[in-house]
């Protein structure tokens, strides 16, 4: 295994074991195709060999690992052509989500606002993405679909690793938080629609960024090919 980690606090024992091994697959630290030592990692991360199944778990729930029966879990590669598949889905499903949940009630945009503010604080990537998971629930709170709830909570997770690497850069949190507040002004001035329209705006935003990083990350190891 390429690299060296580092033990982990603890506090939320499988919820730390999960986000370290998220960030270390983003990062190439834990390569795609490569299988999951659980005795190492165990070690490497000073846990026992519970919280870290339920990691392993999760990520492999998340697409991030494949789980093979009987051999053990393995890294699956970030690729441009699967992000664009899971990416282009959420513009498709929130908004829907908003139109049946209709304007929220007064407190809800309260709810909304401070979580938007905890996002601007926030410096580390994973918590940036629990608070914008966190505050696109909120606004779709009343959707009557509970499927289609569902469904967005799926992809949520489906997309968590790449937009690791979208919400490590500030400017990018800076822009997400900026579309949350259009949304909010809109849902303000009880426009439905103009909220639905700026919540399509927000959830293509990260495209860009994200493609580019794709691109870049990929970019050495096809040079690095025989001709």
């Amino acid at each position: 295994m390429q690299g060296k980690i580092l033990p982990i606090a603890r506090l939320n024992v499988t919820e730390s074991v999960t986000r370290e091994l998220r960030n270390l697959i983003v990062d190439g630290r834990l390569p795609a195709g490569e299988r999951i030592n659980e005795v190492q990692v165990a070690q490497q991360l000073g846990v026992s060999r519970t919280p870290l199944r339920e990691a392993l778990a999760r990520l492999a729930q998340e697409g991030a690992l494949r789980s093979t029966p009987g051999i053990g879990y393995f890294v699956r590669e970030l690729t441009l052509e699967e992000f664009e598949q899971l990416y282009s889905i959420r513009p498709l499903l929130d908004p829907e989500a908003l139109r049946l949940a209709g304007l929220p009630p007064r407190d809800r945009l309260e709810r909304l606002q401070k979580l938007n503010s905890r996002m601007e604080k926030a410096r580390e990537a994973n918590a940036v993405i629990d608070l914008d998971d966190a505050w696109h629930l909120e606004l779709i709170r009343d959707c009557p679909n509970q499927v289609l709830i569902e469904l967005i909570q799926h992809f949520s997770l489906r997309t968590r690793r790449y937009e690791i690497a979208l919400m490590r850069e500030q400017k990018n949190v800076s822009v997400s938080v900026a579309n949350h507040r259009a949304i909010m002004a809109a849902l303000r001035r009880r426009d439905l629609e103009a909220a639905i329209a700026a919540l399509r705006v927000n959830l293509a935003s990260g495209r860009a960024p994200i493609v580019e990083w794709l691109t870049t990350r990929q970019t050495p190891r096809r040079r690095s090919k025989p001709a």
